[in-house]
């Protein structure tokens, strides 16, 4: 089989589209239909339904696809390791991790990764999902749950738990809390439910409904947000009290700690790569850059314990 025409076979069952695939690949759309009828004569089976609106993969076309998508991710697979057998780390670097957690933690922290690694492309999704590792949505992932795929290698990074904070504004106007019963009287912020993959987190993250109270009651919230920045910029509006994950802030906090006797659920944060990439190099210096980042938290978290004690 022709790889080359296998792979503006591939191009083109991806885009849906000899025009969209043309766009890709920087070919004509004339010529991107001349290989396309090649392979199919070779092959002495019909690859595409066409009709006005794009094309469809036949039964065929499919099988097809299938197996050149599973090549080519082996061969972009091998590439990489290849990238990597140079000295330098080097390559692109897709790393995924919740809203919160990369925006408050690890964002702040990439540019001294950067300037460590310089020929590193470093891109970061922020979601809420768990993007598929397997199939290469991303190269390493930052997750609050442990991972349920079985091929997948972890790493334990850290455990976190949330702190309850409010503005001194609210604090004035409201007063203050001085028992987690005292809550049934202050308005609530809360985690919404539109978490995607991370809705097991939600009693972790909305402790504070329950905290106090007897006979499981929950307290009503007088708001729900989906993001953990949104509810710390709810809690700094004085809007209410809200718990927010003790990643979140570095150094002093325009909050006010309150309560510092309620304290959630442990969250554990895991370091997660395929088993594929085990030896490359972009991934382990980006493994032992978290890793020394939450130590040197971990110290001067207890450094500052000391000081006050």
């Amino acid at each position: 089989m022709d790889w080359d025409k296998l792979r503006i076979f591939h191009a083109v069952a991806e885009a849906g589209s000899f025009t969209h695939a043309g766009e890709t690949l920087n070919l004509s759309q004339s010529a991107i239909s001349r290989q396309i009828s090649s392979l199919e004569q070779s092959l002495k089976v019909p690859l595409f339904h066409r009709h006005a609106r794009g094309l469809i993969l036949t039964e065929q076309g499919e099988e097809l696809f299938l197996t050149a998508h599973d090549v080519f991710h082996k061969l972009s697979m091998a590439e990489a390791r290849l990238t990597d057998i140079k000295e330098r780390p080097q390559g692109t670097l897709r790393i995924t991790t919740t809203v919160g957690f990369g925006s408050a933690w690890l964002t702040p922290r990439m540019k001294e990764f950067l300037d460590l690694y310089p020929e590193i492309d470093v891109s970061i999704v922020l979601v809420y999902d768990d993007l598929d590792l397997a199939m290469r949505e991303a190269d390493v992932a930052i997750r609050l749950t442990p991972p349920r795929q079985p091929d997948l290698i972890q790493r334990h990074l850290a455990s976190t738990e949330n702190i309850v904070y409010a503005s001194a504004d609210y604090l004035k106007e409201h007063g203050m809390p001085r028992t987690p019963e005292d809550l049934d009287n202050h308005k609530i912020i809360t985690f919404g439910e539109e978490v995607g993959d991370q809705t097991a987190l939600i009693p972790t993250l909305n402790f504070l409904l329950e905290a106090g109270t007897k006979g499981g009651r929950l307290r009503k919230p007088i708001l729900q947000v989906n993001n953990i920045y949104g509810i710390y910029r709810a809690v700094l509006s004085g809007v209410g009290i809200g718990a927010l994950p003790n990643y979140f802030f570095e150094g002093s906090s325009n909050l006010v700690h309150i309560l510092p006797e309620l304290h959630s659920p442990q969250t554990e944060i895991y370091f997660v790569y395929p088993e594929e990439l085990r030896q490359s190099a972009r991934i382990a210096v980006f493994r032992d850059f978290l890793i020394r980042k939450f130590l040197e938290g971990r110290q001067k978290k207890q450094s500052n314990s000391d000081t006050y004690s």
